[in-house]
């Protein structure tokens, strides 16, 4: 038996340490978003959980963007998910839209669109 202090559950018994990521059941690292958090000093102190629900949003929004890239490549033919196609399924998506309004995706070109102005006028049948 141990000898009393601390934790542990006595001499030779080796706890096997359990990662906050794993904990959560997430993909993201929960270890790196709170060293970023607490060395970008975005606030005086920090939650234990502020990390891990910070690792949970950035994976579902990158899920939800490299989904909708995929079905965006797929329909167009492509294996490879590249720039434009992430583009293409941010800016056809409403909410992903609002929310990514002012960033820029290098490579990614714009929206296909023309005005209707510049359309040919339909000619008139007599």
């Amino acid at each position: 038996m141990g000898t009393g202090k601390g934790k542990g559950k006595g001499k030779g018994c080796k706890v096997e340490s359990t990662s906050r990521t794993a904990r959560a059941g997430i993909t993201f690292p929960v270890g790196r978003v709170a060293r970023y958090m607490r060395n970008g000093r975005y606030a005086s102190r920090l939650g234990a959980g502020a990390p891990v629900y910070t690792a949970a949003v950035m994976e579902y929004l990158t899920a939800e963007v490299l989904e909708l890239a995929g079905n965006a490549a797929k329909d167009n033919k492509r294996m490879r998910i590249t720039p434009r196609f992430i583009l293409l399924a941010i800016k056809n998506d409403e909410e992903l839209s609002s929310f990514m309004s002012d960033i820029t995706i290098s490579d990614g070109g714009v929206l296909p669109r023309i005005h209707p102005s510049l359309m040919r006028k339909k000619k008139k049948k007599k």
